[in-house]
């Protein structure tokens, strides 16, 4: 085979891989649920698959104030409630991870509860400091988006969770899971509470 030609087919497998591996990161092609939740009554879009209870918790990587990588699966052993917000800057969402850091102490000892956003660990770590939020794990999906697209709660177009709560068992099963449907709302934070007792045990 002529050299130059392959140099051509070779820069051309190299660039159908690379559109492959793209539809596989942020921004790539995902399950769509068109109107899934809406905003202020506007039909959203969220990106991502629609996880099932009882089955296995997907796994998945974001980062802790010091951009340090956190998964899931460091907590296994203890019962987990997820609580994923658009952006602490919201009023909703700052209430919403305010009650859960209160609640958290009348909680078991061995659960876990996490705030998720897509906001930089910079801006959570103002938050926290500014409404004295320290008794959950406030973490960031602003870097891979793992948790999003596995969870099927990215909001399309506008790189942001959509609201939304999980609870996951100690044995790592999904045993609670609430997409609110309207953005602005909150969620049912007594059955939340309820559910992430009921699977501490």
């Amino acid at each position: 085979m002529h050299y130059g030609l392959m140099i051509t087919i070779s820069l051309a497998a190299a660039a159908s891989l690379f559109i492959f591996a793209g539809c596989g990161g942020a921004g790539g092609s995902y399950l769509e649920r068109l109107g899934a939740v809406t905003m202020k009554g506007n039909p959203l879009t969220i990106q991502g698959p629609d996880v099932q209870l009882g089955k296995p918790a997907p796994d998945f990587r974001v980062v802790d104030g010091a951009f340090a990588p956190v998964n899931l699966s460091d907590f296994k052993g203890k019962a987990v409630l997820i609580s994923a917000v658009p952006s602490l800057d919201t009023g909703v969402c700052a209430l919403q991870t305010k009650r859960f850091n209160e609640e958290i102490a009348k909680l078991p000892e061995d659960v876990v509860v996490i705030s998720l956003s897509t906001d930089l660990p910079f801006a959570q770590k103002r938050f926290c400091d500014a409404e004295k939020v320290g008794a959950i794990k406030v973490l960031s999906d602003s870097v891979y988006r793992d948790f999003a697209y596995k969870y099927g709660v990215m909001i399309k177009d506008m790189g942001l969770l959509s609201r939304s709560i999980f609870v996951i068992g100690k044995d790592s099963t999904l045993l609670y899971k609430e997409i609110v449907p309207e953005l602005t709302n909150h969620p049912d934070y007594d059955k939340a509470l309820a559910e992430i007792r009921k699977a501490a045990g």
